[in-house]
């Protein structure tokens, strides 16, 4: 009979010590997050008795895929995105493995190393937010799918994103639609490509598709209102501002947090929800349901990100000697779910 693999969960097992700081430990990082040397010593030394060797090649399939995310899993977004990703590797006949790094790159690289020890057949690496990221140096021999970020530097892995340009041009479609050709504002980002928070890639994305559509239209964007955090506070803030000069017909909110704080000052300033001013929002956030009226907003669709990108991992998995690449960038088109909050302008 062969040999049994020793895994890494075996060596810190044997260590009492968690996966993440045996894999710290046995890739030269224990000094990262100040793992003691008492630590260390003991978990070399029980990877040596037991004779671990890091799998530099995996032979056959696991069936099992890993997925990192940056976000707290039961949170609600991050828990929908993990909630798709699992139903969809499910269909597929594999299981999956759910690692947490809350944005440490130490982590990330840990959690990475940690399950492809476990001979994961490939890793979803999931941002909740669309962000750029350094992509571990673990992910670069494959199969792994960036989950709503793309790399740092030029790398093979591909990307699968929310399609931002298309739902700047669906909230600008939707004021349009409504007969709104004058009077609207931006809370958020704007009215520069350049004018958005430092690093949101959704922002230039949406402004992108919304100048485009407002362009085509012959439609008056007033103002603009770069908020450097999306948040309640900085839409009722912006939202104030604004009102100090203007008396708006309609805002484009660039998440439905900012939307929310508009309409507080909206509010107390007196005005109405959709009749005085129609509000829309992105992202399908859970506030937007409790606000009266329902907030008209641009979804994020968490869900079918997730299970979109195990499919595609999947596919690369499946693929894996047969020759071909995955494309470098897919998109995931992000649906209006309409409440009342945008209705005619009066005249």
């Amino acid at each position: 009979m062969g040999r049994t693999r020793v895994t890494l969960a075996d060596v810190a097992a044997a260590s009492g010590v968690s996966v993440t700081t045996a894999s710290l430990v046995l890739t030269g990082r224990a000094r990262e997050l100040r793992i003691s040397e008492a630590a260390e010593r003991r978990v070399r030394s029980t990877a040596q008795q037991l004779g671990y060797r890091r799998a530099a090649i995996r032979a056959g399939r696991s069936q099992t895929l890993g997925f990192v995310s940056d976000t707290v899993a039961s949170s609600g977004l991050a828990g929908e995105m993990v909630k798709g990703a699992v139903d969809a590797a499910h269909r597929h006949g594999f299981m999956v493995f759910v690692g947490e790094s809350g944005g440490d790159p130490v982590v990330e690289r840990a959690l990475v190393d940690a399950m492809q020890d476990q001979r994961v057949d490939g890793v979803v690496f999931a941002a909740v937010n669309t962000s750029v990221v350094a992509v571990p140096d673990g992910l670069h021999d494959g199969p792994a799918v960036l989950l709503n970020a793309v790399p740092l530097t030029r790398c093979a892995v591909p990307s699968l994103l929310p399609d931002e340009v298309q739902a700047g041009r669906s909230a600008a479609a939707m004021l349009v639609g409504a007969g709104h050709d004058r009077g609207v504002h931006l809370i958020g980002a704007g009215p520069g490509v350049h004018d958005v928070p430092p690093g949101s890639i959704a922002a230039a994305e949406r402004l992108l598709g919304l100048r485009e559509v407002f362009l085509e239209e012959g439609v008056e964007v007033v103002s603009a209102h770069r908020c450097p955090l999306w948040t309640p506070e900085h839409g009722f803030a912006a939202t104030t501002a604004l009102l100090r000069h203007h008396r708006p017909k309609a805002l484009v909110c660039f998440s439905d947090r900012l939307a929310f704080g508009a309409y507080q000052a909206l509010g107390e300033a007196g005005f109405s929800v959709p009749d005085d001013v129609s509000v829309i929002g992105f992202g399908d956030h859970p506030l937007a349901s409790w606000l009266r009226p329902r907030l008209t907003t641009v979804a994020l669709p968490h869900y079918e990100l997730g299970a979109q990108a195990v499919t595609a991992l999947v596919e690369m998995v499946e693929r894996r000697g047969r020759g071909g690449r995955a494309p470098s960038i897919r998109r995931v088109s992000m649906p209006v779910r309409e409440g009342g909050s945008v209705a005619p302008p009066r005249l």
